[in-house]
């Protein structure tokens, strides 16, 4: 049995002169939650409909659960529960209704998936409203209801969080954790929202114009995330030449705000702050700080632009 559920090998999608997907070499291992992140067109929907069945690839492979042949995707995709771009309701059904529509559509034997299903997903309590009356939290939640009827070991989400409020996208992250820890259900997610994903995803794949830049592990990321000292003073220009000239580094930034981040000397905060004040440099803020998720991505694929 494959430790992999999902493996790409050179996947690669070409819609006329353009590469959507541009040798994609992807591995999400089972039990993990992938989060899925790259801008607006960098390929991540692509990559998601070809793993659905939704789209073929140009060139390059896919496997799903250790299976490549095509006969066996077909198989190894009735393990899967999606939500792809928004979820696809009917408006004048009741979310039992929905439930239990798509549950014959599918096949799936039995009625007490349709109650258990709502229940996880905390809409057992809509009775006879319709679905065109739902708000967009519970639509969203209702769509993941569907994806999970059938109990699938491989759930893949396309911006699930998406106009969602800040409770909404707080429960939806809850629930996501719940379902990957007491069910060991694997999870790709791709979600603008990277503070986000920070709080929720095991592992991380980034994608910039249709190539997959990196993958790495929550560990490998918050040691890839660099420490930093956040200063904040009168005059950011000459602290910048007090650091460089005093303490000896140039590894520092100074951002648009004037606030300097120094990467070095972490351990000594005394030696700096001292260094500063004898120059008669008024500090208005030291703390020390690290880069997030969504400052990791930036430097990233800005980095990429330039490969």
């Amino acid at each position: 049995m494959s430790e992999y559920v999902l493996q790409t090998n050179g996947l690669t999608k070409k819609f006329k002169a353009s590469y959507a997907l541009d040798k994609v070499n992807m591995s999400i291992r089972k039990g993990s939650i992938y989060g899925f992140i790259g801008q607006n067109g960098a390929g991540k929907s692509t990559l998601i409909r070809v793993a659905a069945g939704l789209a073929f690839p140009t060139e390059g492979t896919i496997e799903l659960f250790g299976a490549a042949e095509e006969r066996e995707l077909v198989r190894a995709r009735k393990r899967i529960g999606s939500i792809i771009e928004s979820p696809a309701l009917f408006p004048n059904m009741t979310a039992r209704e929905n439930l239990e529509a798509n549950r014959i559509l599918r096949g799936i034997p039995g009625k007490d998936c349709v109650a258990k299903t709502l229940e996880l997903v905390g809409l057992q309590g809509t009775g006879r409203k319709k679905a065109k009356n739902f708000s967009l939290g519970m639509k969203q939640r209702l769509g993941l209801a569907i994806a999970l009827l059938g109990d699938p070991e491989f759930l893949i989400l396309d911006e699930p969080t998406n106009g969602l409020d800040p409770m909404g996208v707080v429960e939806m992250r809850e629930l996501l954790k719940r379902l990957n820890q007491e069910r060991g259900i694997t999870i790709l997610i791709s979600s603008h929202i990277l503070s986000e994903l920070y709080l929720l995803a095991s592992h991380y794949g980034i994608i910039h114009h249709g190539r997959l830049l990196e993958q790495v592990t929550a560990e490998e990321l918050k040691a890839k995330c660099q420490q930093y000292v956040h200063i904040k003073v009168d005059n950011p220009d000459k602290a910048a030449a007090v650091i460089q000239n005093e303490l000896g580094t140039s590894d520092f930034e100074v951002m648009p705000d004037g606030a300097i981040r120094l990467f070095k000397h972490m351990d000594r905060p005394g030696k700096i702050s001292s260094v500063l004040a004898a120059e008669g440099l008024e500090i208005e803020q030291f703390m020390p700080m690290g880069e997030d998720l969504e400052s990791y991505f930036a430097k990233r694929i800005g980095g990429a632009d330039h490969e």
